[in-house]
């Protein structure tokens, strides 16, 4: 059976100017994106090879980037970021985007809403 790992990236805090509203693409909000990406181990642990590994550093630089477009929906970047992260990273078996807007603006006292993708 082979083996597979799975890297997180937990609590990447970004600002960015997503929303439907006009007022949102112009002042941007704060948000929050969590990672969760599943990908074969192969030898990455015996030849101790960070080439070998899906390199988080460059999965937030990918977040970072992808993050900086302008969308109407929290769905759409969070596709956005699977689809970059793939495009990267072809031998990642499955990929788990939450793309959380913080505070957004609802007319009450909302900490949060979030969409979750798997793809």
């Amino acid at each position: 059976m082979d083996k597979s790992y799975t890297i997180r990236l937990n609590g990447i805090y970004l600002r960015a100017y997503h929303g439907c509203y006009e007022l949102e693409q112009r002042v941007g909000n704060r948000f929050r994106v969590d990672m969760a990406i599943r990908t074969p181990l192969n030898n990455v642990h015996r030849e101790d090879d960070v080439t070998k590994a899906v390199n988080y550093l460059t999965v937030y630089e990918i977040v970072e980037r992808t993050m900086r477009r302008t969308q109407h929906t929290v769905e759409a970047a969070a596709a956005n970021i699977i689809d970059a992260i793939r495009a990267e990273f072809p031998q990642v078996e499955s990929i788990e985007c939450t793309v959380a807007k913080i505070a957004p603006p609802l007319g009450g006292k909302v900490d949060s809403v979030s969409v979750t993708l798997v793809g």
